[in-house]
């Protein structure tokens, strides 16, 4: 199979272009910036527009949609809101139109559990009401919209990862590396904290989108996926700090003093991300496309720490 993938050059994209790869079909790379995975076709776009994807996907079979705005830690853009929707929706958009008139046959969107939103215990399943949290949530939400209401041949399937990691991570995770490496040397806070989290190695999320591409029974169906294994914080930590070659130094303290030092250090929202729960039910695409997360997480996380060691300084 002949497949296109947006977003290319990402953390995410590369990782996809190297699974469909590695199965046998061929990966045209739609890239801005950045270098295609080595393999595929590298076509370069200037923008989102349907003319210049309409190029990038002739011939193609698939289209895997990953190209997207994510979370800013530090925002630059006077509006927000108006830019997730210029990326994250107009883009997903032409990137429909494009696949329909070039003939494609499935549109595989990736994203995002933040389209149900934070801060439940029970875990989110496909048929809970989408409730998100912020302009970025509904960027994806609103994405998903439009490729529901494609019409006519073009199958879809959509996934809704929860935090990605591994090789190549930025954002919280990131954080959470640093945070690993400084509780070898000195004792942190962050004992005791039985927050759980859903998470996703990045090569498992490659995985579940070969899967979503190629398996006839994603036709037209919504996925949520995970490793399937929740972790809270405590233990996440004091993991990656094993796997960066030392001893976690931790110590419980009172929740309500941590949430307070980082709303004094307006770091608040980071908290709670890092902090809450959210938990995602993988079930339905185990079941129904016979997907399982195929590396399981002590082995993420070492992958993701050796990484870290090669790129940190000692």
């Amino acid at each position: 199979m002949h497949v296109a993938v947006t977003g290319a050059s990402g953390f995410v994209g590369r990782a996809a272009c190297d699974v469909l790869l590695a199965a046998g079909h061929e990966v045209t790379a739609v890239v801005r910036g950045g270098r295609a995975p080595e393999g595929t076709y590298e076509v370069r776009v200037a923008n989102l527009d349907t003319s210049a994807l309409r190029t990038a996907f002739a011939g193609t079979a698939a289209v895997v949609h990953l190209a997207a705005r994510a979370h800013v830690m530090r925002e630059t853009v006077s509006d927000p809101r108006a830019e997730f929707r210029r990326v994250n929706v107009e883009g997903t958009r032409a990137a429909v139109a494009a696949a329909q008139e070039a003939g494609a046959r499935h549109f595989v969107f990736v994203s995002s559990i933040k389209v149900h939103g934070e801060g439940r215990e029970a875990p989110y399943t496909e048929s809970d009401t989408p409730r998100p949290p912020d302009p970025y949530g509904q960027s994806k939400l609103d994405g998903e919209s439009i490729v529901r209401d494609a019409g006519g041949r073009l199958g879809w399937t959509i996934l809704r990862p929860p935090l990605v990691y591994g090789p190549g991570v930025g954002g919280n995770f990131r954080r959470l590396l640093r945070l690993a490496s400084a509780a070898r040397r000195w004792p942190l806070p962050l004992g005791g904290i039985d927050n759980l989290r859903s998470m996703i190695f990045v090569d498992n999320l490659a995985h579940a989108i070969a899967a979503a591409t190629t398996h006839p029974e994603a036709r037209n169906r919504t996925f949520l996926v995970s490793d399937d294994h929740d972790v809270g914080v405590s233990e996440l930590v004091s993991r990656l700090a094993v796997a960066l070659g030392g001893r976690p130094r931790l110590f419980r303290a009172p929740a309500n003093l941590i949430r307070q030092a980082g709303a004094l250090l307006g770091r608040e929202a980071d908290l709670d991300r890092m902090f809450g729960t959210l938990r995602v039910n993988s079930s339905l695409i185990q079941s129904t496309l016979g997907w399982r997360p195929p590396v399981e997480l002590g082995e993420a996380l070492g992958i993701t720490a050796r990484w870290w060691r090669s790129v940190s300084p000692p």
